[in-house]
């Protein structure tokens, strides 16, 4: 079953909404650990879109579904569309059909009410009220025996080809390695932008210097010119 659900921003890695666990769920113990895990992901996620050359926040068209295994018990499954990131964790043995069915059904109902309001999102768990969807949606797909999830696995009408999987660990590595490379060239072009103000203030302190002396020279002579010459008459 879904344990936990993540719809972030991909563009900063802003969490717009969660799930939150009940008391009733019986890994709400793991849940704190898979959550952090969960938001590494989506921040690596990030990192890993924007560097790619397909990369477009605003289309519509879903990524393709990743699953990515943590641990011996557990998978994330996420997709992405309009910049956002899609992402929760089910059990390993949970069909990932059915887990990107789910998915679908937030990535649907969350841009066709807040669409226009991503961009403009500008904390975390703007839309918290998402939840309450995200909990009844949950509840439809916690039993993958259900008539109504067996009729899904036994139906043609999802094309389940473009789906890739990873180890979360080398997601989340390479994650930060881009983050590293970015956070290195925003430092060394404000370390170039530093040194061009400070080759500019060098240049100007060096003309100062060079013909300061010589306008000191003139204003002084013409100083004494006024004195001696203009006045005395």
């Amino acid at each position: 079953m879904p344990i936990f659900t993540i719809i972030g921003r991909l563009s900063d890695g802003l969490t717009l909404t969660q799930s939150m666990a009940s008391q009733s769920d019986p890994y709400r113990k793991e849940v704190q650990e898979y959550e952090r895990q969960a938001k590494k992901l989506l921040m690596s996620s990030a990192h890993e879109e924007q560097k790619s050359p397909l990369y477009n926040q605003n289309s519509s068209q879903p990524a393709p579904y990743v699953t990515a295994e943590a641990g011996d018990q557990f998978c994330f499954h996420y997709t992405s569309a309009n910049g956002v990131c899609f992402l929760t964790l089910t059990e390993k043995n949970y069909p990932r059909r059915l887990a990107y069915d789910y998915l679908d059904e937030l990535r649907n109902e969350f841009l066709s009410v807040y669409r226009n309001q991503i961009a403009s999102a500008s904390r975390p768990y703007e839309f918290i009220r998402f939840d309450s969807f995200i909990q009844k949606t949950k509840k439809l797909y916690t039993d993958s025996r259900t008539e109504r999830n067996l009729e899904k696995l036994n139906s043609d009408l999802r094309d389940v080809h473009s789906i890739m999987t990873k180890n979360i660990n080398q997601i989340i590595t390479r994650g930060e390695n881009l983050q590293n490379v970015t956070e290195k060239s925003s430092r060394l072009g404000f370390e170039a932008q530093s040194y061009a103000k400070q080759a500019a203030h060098a240049n100007r302190m060096r003309l100062f210097r060079q013909y300061a002396p010589g306008v000191g020279v003139f204003i002084l002579v013409l100083i004494l010119l006024y004195f001696f010459v203009i006045r005395g008459r």
